[in-house]
Protein backbone atom coordinates (compact mmCIF):
# COMPACT_ATOMS: atom_id res chain seq x y z
CA UNK A 1 0.00 0.00 0.00
CA UNK A 2 1.33 3.44 -0.91
CA UNK A 3 2.53 5.81 1.78
CA UNK A 4 4.31 9.12 1.38
CA UNK A 5 6.68 11.13 3.57
CA UNK A 6 7.43 14.78 2.78
CA UNK A 7 10.87 16.23 3.56
CA UNK A 8 12.53 19.59 2.90
CA UNK A 9 16.29 20.22 3.33
CA UNK A 10 19.12 22.45 2.09
CA UNK A 11 22.10 21.57 -0.09
CA UNK A 12 24.25 24.63 0.77
CA UNK A 13 27.71 23.82 -0.72
CA UNK A 14 29.91 25.52 1.96
CA UNK A 15 28.34 23.21 4.55
CA UNK A 16 30.63 20.56 3.03
CA UNK A 17 33.67 22.64 3.88
CA UNK A 18 35.28 23.95 7.03
CA UNK A 19 33.86 26.54 9.40
CA UNK A 20 36.73 28.89 8.57
CA UNK A 21 35.66 28.92 4.90
CA UNK A 22 31.88 29.07 5.29
CA UNK A 23 31.73 32.85 4.78
CA UNK A 24 33.74 32.76 1.52
CA UNK A 25 30.75 33.84 -0.62
CA UNK A 26 30.46 37.03 1.46
CA UNK A 27 34.22 37.60 1.19
CA UNK A 28 33.95 37.19 -2.59
CA UNK A 29 31.41 40.03 -2.64
CA UNK A 30 33.70 42.30 -0.61
CA UNK A 31 36.29 41.93 -3.39
CA UNK A 32 33.77 42.85 -6.10
CA UNK A 33 35.10 46.04 -7.78
CA UNK A 34 31.52 47.21 -8.38
CA UNK A 35 30.47 47.03 -4.74
CA UNK A 36 29.76 50.52 -3.35
CA UNK A 37 32.87 51.51 -1.43
CA UNK A 38 31.12 52.22 1.85
CA UNK A 39 29.83 48.62 2.01
CA UNK A 40 33.37 47.28 2.35
CA UNK A 41 33.50 48.75 5.85
CA UNK A 42 32.16 46.50 8.64
CA UNK A 43 30.60 49.52 10.32
CA UNK A 44 28.19 49.76 7.37
CA UNK A 45 27.17 46.11 7.36
CA UNK A 46 23.87 45.01 8.94
CA UNK A 47 24.32 44.31 12.64
CA UNK A 48 23.38 40.67 12.04
CA UNK A 49 26.35 40.28 9.65
CA UNK A 50 28.72 41.83 12.17
CA UNK A 51 27.43 39.52 14.88
CA UNK A 52 27.95 36.42 12.76
CA UNK A 53 31.36 37.57 11.48
CA UNK A 54 32.62 38.23 15.00
CA UNK A 55 36.34 38.66 15.57
CA UNK A 56 37.40 35.43 13.86
CA UNK A 57 36.19 35.90 10.28
CA UNK A 58 32.95 34.06 10.89
CA UNK A 59 34.36 30.72 12.09
CA UNK A 60 32.45 30.68 15.39
CA UNK A 61 29.31 31.94 13.63
CA UNK A 62 29.71 29.16 11.08
CA UNK A 63 29.98 26.54 13.83
CA UNK A 64 26.74 27.83 15.35
CA UNK A 65 25.04 27.86 11.93
CA UNK A 66 26.24 24.31 11.26
CA UNK A 67 24.83 23.07 14.55
CA UNK A 68 21.45 24.63 13.80
CA UNK A 69 21.41 23.09 10.33
CA UNK A 70 22.35 19.71 11.78
CA UNK A 71 19.23 19.76 13.94
CA UNK A 72 17.20 19.77 10.73
CA UNK A 73 19.29 17.24 8.82
CA UNK A 74 19.38 14.77 11.69
CA UNK A 75 15.66 15.10 12.36
CA UNK A 76 14.85 14.59 8.66
CA UNK A 77 17.20 11.60 8.41
CA UNK A 78 15.63 10.08 11.51
CA UNK A 79 12.20 10.46 9.90
CA UNK A 80 13.43 8.86 6.67
CA UNK A 81 15.01 5.91 8.47
CA UNK A 82 11.86 5.34 10.53
CA UNK A 83 9.70 5.58 7.40
CA UNK A 84 12.06 3.26 5.46
CA UNK A 85 11.03 4.29 1.93
CA UNK A 86 11.27 2.06 -1.09
CA UNK A 87 12.85 5.07 -2.80
CA UNK A 88 13.17 8.84 -2.59
CA UNK A 89 12.11 11.37 -5.22
CA UNK A 90 14.24 14.51 -4.94
CA UNK A 91 13.44 17.88 -6.49
CA UNK A 92 16.59 19.94 -7.05
CA UNK A 93 18.06 22.53 -9.39
CA UNK A 94 20.74 22.00 -12.01
CA UNK A 95 23.14 24.98 -12.02
CA UNK A 96 24.87 24.51 -15.36
CA UNK A 97 26.12 21.11 -14.23
CA UNK A 98 24.43 18.37 -16.26
CA UNK A 99 22.32 20.56 -18.55
CA UNK A 100 24.14 23.20 -20.58
CA UNK A 101 23.90 24.97 -23.93
CA UNK A 102 22.72 21.91 -25.86
CA UNK A 103 19.57 21.33 -23.76
CA UNK A 104 17.94 22.95 -20.72
CA UNK A 105 14.66 21.18 -19.90
CA UNK A 106 12.21 22.95 -17.57
CA UNK A 107 11.73 19.62 -15.75
CA UNK A 108 13.40 16.26 -16.19
CA UNK A 109 13.38 12.83 -14.58
CA UNK A 110 16.71 10.99 -14.28
CA UNK A 111 16.15 7.27 -14.78
CA UNK A 112 19.81 6.35 -14.37
CA UNK A 113 21.45 3.04 -13.60
CA UNK A 114 23.26 2.94 -10.25
CA UNK A 115 26.33 5.16 -10.14
CA UNK A 116 29.54 5.39 -8.16
CA UNK A 117 30.32 9.08 -7.68
CA UNK A 118 33.33 10.90 -6.30
CA UNK A 119 31.93 13.94 -4.47
CA UNK A 120 35.25 15.73 -3.95
CA UNK A 121 36.62 15.35 -7.46
CA UNK A 122 33.42 15.67 -9.50
CA UNK A 123 31.93 18.85 -8.01
CA UNK A 124 31.66 21.28 -10.91
CA UNK A 125 31.29 25.05 -10.81
CA UNK A 126 28.35 25.64 -8.47
CA UNK A 127 29.37 22.81 -6.13
CA UNK A 128 32.54 24.85 -5.47
CA UNK A 129 34.37 22.11 -3.55
CA UNK A 130 37.00 20.92 -6.02
CA UNK A 131 40.41 21.12 -4.39
CA UNK A 132 39.04 22.28 -1.03
CA UNK A 133 39.12 20.38 2.28
CA UNK A 134 35.81 18.81 3.22
CA UNK A 135 34.36 18.61 6.72
CA UNK A 136 34.73 14.81 6.94
CA UNK A 137 38.36 14.80 5.70
CA UNK A 138 37.33 12.32 3.02
CA UNK A 139 39.99 11.87 0.30
CA UNK A 140 39.64 13.14 -3.24
CA UNK A 141 39.02 9.59 -4.49
CA UNK A 142 36.31 8.86 -1.90
CA UNK A 143 33.51 6.98 -3.68
CA UNK A 144 29.81 6.91 -2.88
CA UNK A 145 27.38 4.49 -4.49
CA UNK A 146 24.10 6.08 -5.49
CA UNK A 147 21.20 3.76 -6.18
CA UNK A 148 18.43 4.75 -8.59
CA UNK A 149 14.86 3.52 -9.10
CA UNK A 150 14.88 3.60 -12.89
CA UNK A 151 11.78 1.47 -13.43
CA UNK A 152 9.40 3.72 -11.50
CA UNK A 153 11.21 6.79 -12.86
CA UNK A 154 10.18 5.75 -16.38
CA UNK A 155 6.65 4.96 -15.22
CA UNK A 156 6.45 8.34 -13.49
CA UNK A 157 7.61 10.17 -16.61
CA UNK A 158 4.99 8.40 -18.69
CA UNK A 159 2.17 9.13 -16.29
CA UNK A 160 3.18 12.79 -16.03
CA UNK A 161 3.07 13.02 -19.82
CA UNK A 162 -0.40 11.46 -19.72
CA UNK A 163 -1.30 14.18 -17.19
CA UNK A 164 -0.22 16.81 -19.75
CA UNK A 165 3.16 17.61 -18.22
CA UNK A 166 5.63 17.40 -21.10
CA UNK A 167 8.24 15.72 -18.93
CA UNK A 168 11.77 15.19 -20.22
CA UNK A 169 13.73 12.17 -19.07
CA UNK A 170 17.28 10.82 -19.29
CA UNK A 171 18.85 7.38 -18.94
CA UNK A 172 22.43 8.56 -18.50
CA UNK A 173 24.34 11.71 -17.49
CA UNK A 174 25.07 14.37 -20.08
CA UNK A 175 27.73 16.86 -18.93
CA UNK A 176 28.13 15.84 -15.30
CA UNK A 177 29.79 12.46 -14.56
CA UNK A 178 27.56 11.95 -11.52
CA UNK A 179 24.62 14.01 -10.26
CA UNK A 180 24.27 17.74 -9.68
CA UNK A 181 25.08 19.02 -6.20
CA UNK A 182 21.43 19.67 -5.32
CA UNK A 183 20.93 15.90 -5.26
CA UNK A 184 24.36 14.75 -4.13
CA UNK A 185 24.59 17.22 -1.24
CA UNK A 186 21.12 16.30 -0.01
CA UNK A 187 22.38 12.72 0.40
CA UNK A 188 25.75 13.75 1.87
CA UNK A 189 24.12 16.03 4.43
CA UNK A 190 21.22 13.79 5.41
CA UNK A 191 23.87 11.13 6.04
CA UNK A 192 26.09 13.65 7.83
CA UNK A 193 26.99 11.06 10.50
CA UNK A 194 27.95 8.58 7.77
CA UNK A 195 25.66 5.73 8.79
CA UNK A 196 24.69 5.10 5.19
CA UNK A 197 21.96 6.20 2.77
CA UNK A 198 20.69 2.93 1.27
CA UNK A 199 17.59 4.28 -0.45
CA UNK A 200 17.33 4.46 -4.25
CA UNK A 201 16.56 7.89 -5.66
CA UNK A 202 14.71 9.48 -8.55
CA UNK A 203 16.11 12.98 -9.16
CA UNK A 204 13.78 15.53 -10.77
CA UNK A 205 15.87 18.54 -11.87
CA UNK A 206 13.99 21.83 -12.15
CA UNK A 207 15.43 24.70 -14.20
CA UNK A 208 15.23 27.05 -11.21
CA UNK A 209 17.87 29.50 -12.47
CA UNK A 210 15.96 30.31 -15.64
CA UNK A 211 17.31 33.56 -17.07
CA UNK A 212 20.70 33.02 -15.35
CA UNK A 213 21.27 29.32 -15.94
CA UNK A 214 23.43 29.69 -19.08
CA UNK A 215 24.22 33.40 -19.05
CA UNK A 216 25.57 33.34 -15.48
CA UNK A 217 26.05 29.57 -15.20
CA UNK A 218 23.86 29.68 -12.09
CA UNK A 219 26.68 31.02 -9.96
CA UNK A 220 28.51 34.07 -8.59
CA UNK A 221 29.08 37.18 -10.69
CA UNK A 222 30.18 40.77 -10.27
CA UNK A 223 27.62 43.51 -9.74
CA UNK A 224 29.14 45.18 -12.80
CA UNK A 225 28.55 42.14 -14.98
CA UNK A 226 25.20 43.12 -16.47
CA UNK A 227 25.90 42.81 -20.19
CA UNK A 228 25.28 39.10 -20.56
CA UNK A 229 22.19 38.19 -22.61
CA UNK A 230 19.57 36.64 -20.36
CA UNK A 231 18.05 33.22 -21.00
CA UNK A 232 14.35 32.25 -21.08
CA UNK A 233 12.68 32.22 -17.70
CA UNK A 234 12.19 29.22 -15.43
CA UNK A 235 8.86 27.43 -14.97
CA UNK A 236 6.42 29.47 -12.90
CA UNK A 237 5.86 28.76 -9.19
CA UNK A 238 2.34 27.54 -10.03
CA UNK A 239 3.64 25.13 -12.67
CA UNK A 240 6.18 23.71 -10.20
CA UNK A 241 3.45 23.46 -7.56
CA UNK A 242 1.13 21.65 -9.97
CA UNK A 243 3.89 19.31 -11.12
CA UNK A 244 4.63 18.37 -7.50
CA UNK A 245 0.93 17.73 -6.93
CA UNK A 246 0.81 15.44 -9.98
CA UNK A 247 3.85 13.50 -8.76
CA UNK A 248 2.21 13.02 -5.35
CA UNK A 249 -1.03 11.74 -6.86
CA UNK A 250 0.85 9.24 -9.05
CA UNK A 251 2.87 8.02 -6.06
CA UNK A 252 -0.30 7.72 -3.95
CA UNK A 253 -1.74 5.35 -6.55
CA UNK A 254 1.40 3.19 -6.56
CA UNK A 255 2.22 0.27 -4.23
CA UNK A 256 5.34 2.05 -2.89
CA UNK A 257 6.50 3.88 0.19
CA UNK A 258 7.97 7.11 -1.18
CA UNK A 259 9.87 9.97 0.43
CA UNK A 260 9.33 13.20 -1.50
CA UNK A 261 12.25 15.55 -0.85
CA UNK A 262 12.81 19.20 -1.77
CA UNK A 263 16.51 20.11 -1.81
CA UNK A 264 17.48 23.78 -1.65
CA UNK A 265 18.22 26.71 0.58
CA UNK A 266 15.93 29.71 0.24
CA UNK A 267 16.95 33.26 -0.74
CA UNK A 268 20.55 33.46 -1.95
CA UNK A 269 22.62 36.56 -1.28
CA UNK A 270 24.54 36.26 -4.57
CA UNK A 271 21.24 36.52 -6.48
CA UNK A 272 19.66 39.33 -4.47
CA UNK A 273 20.35 42.68 -6.16
CA UNK A 274 18.36 44.69 -3.61
CA UNK A 275 21.01 43.88 -0.97
CA UNK A 276 23.96 44.38 -3.37
CA UNK A 277 24.23 40.57 -3.31
CA UNK A 278 25.67 40.71 0.20
CA UNK A 279 22.81 39.25 2.24
CA UNK A 280 19.76 37.09 1.56
CA UNK A 281 16.22 38.48 1.65
CA UNK A 282 15.48 37.18 5.13
CA UNK A 283 12.25 39.17 5.43
CA UNK A 284 10.78 37.42 2.36
CA UNK A 285 11.95 34.06 3.66
CA UNK A 286 10.32 34.66 7.04
CA UNK A 287 7.01 35.43 5.31
CA UNK A 288 7.21 32.23 3.27
CA UNK A 289 8.17 30.26 6.35
CA UNK A 290 5.10 31.62 8.14
CA UNK A 291 3.04 30.38 5.18
CA UNK A 292 4.73 26.98 5.47
CA UNK A 293 4.06 26.69 9.19
CA UNK A 294 0.48 27.87 8.63
CA UNK A 295 -0.02 25.33 5.80
CA UNK A 296 -1.07 28.25 3.57
CA UNK A 297 -0.69 26.50 0.22
CA UNK A 298 -2.60 29.23 -1.61
CA UNK A 299 0.12 31.71 -0.60
CA UNK A 300 2.79 29.46 -2.05
CA UNK A 301 0.96 28.65 -5.26
CA UNK A 302 0.03 32.27 -5.99
CA UNK A 303 3.54 33.75 -5.74
CA UNK A 304 4.55 35.37 -9.04
CA UNK A 305 7.92 34.42 -10.49
CA UNK A 306 9.06 38.05 -10.17
CA UNK A 307 8.71 37.85 -6.37
CA UNK A 308 10.77 34.69 -6.33
CA UNK A 309 13.61 36.05 -8.47
CA UNK A 310 13.67 39.54 -6.92
CA UNK A 311 14.31 37.97 -3.53
CA UNK A 312 17.07 35.67 -4.81
CA UNK A 313 14.79 32.69 -4.25
CA UNK A 314 15.21 30.90 -7.56
CA UNK A 315 15.83 27.61 -5.78
CA UNK A 316 12.58 27.92 -3.81
CA UNK A 317 10.92 26.44 -6.91
CA UNK A 318 12.11 23.05 -5.62
CA UNK A 319 10.06 23.66 -2.47
CA UNK A 320 7.12 24.77 -4.63
CA UNK A 321 6.98 21.20 -5.95
CA UNK A 322 7.00 19.83 -2.39
CA UNK A 323 4.26 22.27 -1.36
CA UNK A 324 2.16 21.14 -4.31
CA UNK A 325 2.67 17.52 -3.33
CA UNK A 326 1.70 18.09 0.29
CA UNK A 327 -1.31 20.17 -0.75
CA UNK A 328 -2.54 17.41 -3.05
CA UNK A 329 -2.28 14.92 -0.18
CA UNK A 330 -3.89 17.34 2.29
CA UNK A 331 -0.83 17.09 4.55
CA UNK A 332 0.13 19.56 7.27
CA UNK A 333 3.68 20.23 8.40
CA UNK A 334 4.67 17.99 11.31
CA UNK A 335 7.96 19.65 12.24
CA UNK A 336 10.07 22.47 10.80
CA UNK A 337 13.04 24.67 11.59
CA UNK A 338 14.26 28.00 10.16
CA UNK A 339 18.03 28.57 10.27
CA UNK A 340 18.32 32.30 9.81
CA UNK A 341 21.57 33.86 8.60
CA UNK A 342 22.73 37.08 7.02
CA UNK A 343 26.38 36.09 6.53
CA UNK A 344 26.25 32.55 5.17
CA UNK A 345 24.55 33.30 1.83
CA UNK A 346 21.10 31.78 2.32
CA UNK A 347 18.31 31.05 4.75
CA UNK A 348 18.01 27.31 5.44
CA UNK A 349 14.75 25.52 6.21
CA UNK A 350 14.11 21.91 7.19
CA UNK A 351 10.62 20.43 7.24
CA UNK A 352 8.85 17.14 7.81
CA UNK A 353 5.40 16.13 6.56
CA UNK A 354 4.71 12.80 8.18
Amino acid sequence: MADILGIGVSHYPPFSGTDANMADIFRYRLKDPALPEHLREPANWPQEVRNEMGEDGGAAGAARHREQMLVGFRRCMEEIRTFNPDFCIIWGDDQYENFREDIVPPFSILAYDDLKVRPWSQMQDSGDMVGKPNYWNEPKDFELEIKFQADFAKELAGKLIESEFDMSYAYKPLHHPGIAHAFLNAILYLDFDRKGFPYPIIPIPINCYGSRVISYRGFLSSLADVERPMDPQSPSPKRCFDMGAAVARICAESPYRVALIASSSWSHAFLCDKTYRMTPDVEFDRAMYDALVGNDYDCWKSKPLSDITDSGNQEMLNWMALMGAMSALDRKVTWSDFAETYLFNSSKVAAVYR
